[in-house]
């Protein structure tokens, strides 16, 4: 009798019952469009190296690790969505305890007191650093939240065209224009003035139709844009203003809710996240009061129990699973409940003091690398309103530059080239952990002095 598996035991008359059901007479029988030449057999073993001792794998390990490129080794000058911030050893302390390690809000939340309170308050600082009244307990990322920000707007305003500047994300773009095919309403795209949002082309845009305008705060180029004057113009269309801010910026810039945003989206990454290699992040959603009912994923709220002790529940879930389907807003079911805890362990272990500081630690070492460009002659493309990012605009190939920053131990900025249609403009990032030295030598190999 064949050995039976030890914790999912099937017999053989199991195995009959099954291959009779889906209409084949033996387990080879469902291997048959795999070619034979290509198939294991006792004849033709794969050919596997002996297994390593724990020993001898770790340090195998260690070794493939060890060639990646990362903060560790590279001083890092790339942003454009994923940036390279300090974050005290304690977010990652939090993190890794067994209590709240869930990618997911709890289901059971009258049991889960330690994590709805981390939740909620991690929607109230939020809240503060966007100037907006709600705020939910997270989502996936900034990108999703940009897109169900763009479904909340269509649903509230019932238009149906969304315009966005060209100085959004190009991945937001992607993303959001698919949320839009879903969903059939249109995206159109807005032009720039330099690395800002072209004011006259956006007024000759808005119309009757408009939903929404998307401006990202500062934008992909790094510029602040001037959200009070675009607000006037989305006024008349009678659309919402959906902001995609930095929550970093937020610290030293006016909220976009002091500056008439209605719906201001965006990642938590820069508020003590590790890059990961791209991801997971964590994407908030903050809105005005008037279209809580509309957020998607859920709200967690303080109440008072029957003996008058503090305590949270879940508020408000919007989404398909826990309404009729067809009162939905949106089918957004999960969240990233353990980032939005390691952004409040963040934002309360630095303090509001701390994070003021942090973001214009971010200003001054971005402003002192483009003006130190300057002075060697180069050309920068943004002005001088920007947070931590800058186009500079090289005369030698980006393919060059980067490789010969790299062999430096300098990851450069990003390629935007094609955005600005410029030659070799490239995106430079400049955060609170860069120090003088990485910084002076990145401006001696960027103006070819340090050859």
């Amino acid at each position: 009798m064949t050995k039976l598996h030890r914790y999912l035991p099937t017999t053989d008359q199991d195995r009959k019952d099954m291959l009779e059901t889906i209409g084949v007479s033996s387990i080879k029988d469902l291997f048959s469009d795999i070619p034979e030449s290509t198939r294991a057999t006792k004849d033709k073993a794969i050919e596997l190296e002996e297994a390593l001792s724990e020993q001898a794998l770790t340090k195998h390990m260690k070794e493939l690790a060890a060639k990646n490129t990362t903060t560790e080794t590279h001083a890092y000058f790339l942003g454009a969505g994923t940036y390279d911030h300090y974050s005290p050893s304690i977010v990652n302390h939090v993190l890794l305890r067994s209590e709240f390690m869930t990618a997911y809000t709890p289901y059971q939340p009258e049991a889960s007191q330690g994590e709805l309170q981390a939740l909620f308050e991690f929607q109230t600082m939020m809240c503060e650093l966007t100037g907006m009244d709600v705020a939910n307990s997270s989502l996936y990322d900034g990108f999703t939240s940009l897109g169900e920000a763009c479904n909340l707007a269509v649903s509230a305003t019932k238009k149906q065209t969304v315009l966005y500047s060209k100085g959004l994300h190009p991945q937001a773009k992607e993303v959001i224009t698919t949320y839009a095919y879903g969903m059939e309403y249109d995206v159109k795209e807005v032009g720039l003035d330099g690395t800002r949002t072209d004011l006259t082309a956006l007024k000759e845009q808005i119309g009757d139709d408009t939903a929404a305008v998307i401006i990202q705060y500062p934008n992909f180029f790094g510029t602040i844009e001037d959200l009070k004057e675009i607000k006037s113009l989305v006024e008349e269309s009678k659309g919402l203003l959906i902001v995609m801010a930095n929550p970093l910026a937020l610290a030293s810039l006016e909220s976009p809710g002091k500056l008439g945003a209605d719906i201001v989206v965006g990642d938590t990454q820069p508020l003590g996240l590790p890059m990961s290699f791209g991801g997971p992040h964590c994407g908030y959603f903050a809105v005005r009061k008037k279209y809580m009912r509309k957020v998607p994923s859920r709200i967690v709220g303080q109440t008072t129990d029957k003996d008058g002790k503090r305590g949270f529940v879940m508020t408000l879930q919007t989404r398909e699973q826990h309404i009729r389907r067809e009162k939905a807003t949106s089918n957004m079911s999960s969240n990233q409940a353990l980032f939005a805890l390691g952004t409040s362990v963040f934002l309360a272990a630095v303090g509001k003091v701390g994070l003021v500081e942090m973001a214009q630690q971010n200003i001054n070492h971005a402003h002192y690398v483009k003006q130190a460009l300057e002075n060697k002659g180069l050309t920068v493309l943004s002005g001088n309103d920007f947070f931590n990012e800058f186009v500079v605009k090289l005369d030698r190939s980006l393919t060059d530059v980067t490789d010969e920053l790299l062999d430096n131990n300098i990851v450069a900025g990003y390629d935007v080239s094609k955005e600005l249609d410029e030659d070799n403009a490239m995106l430079l990032c400049v955060t609170e952990k860069r120090t003088k030295e990485e910084m002076d030598a990145l401006v001696s190999l960027l103006t070819g002095e340090g050859k």
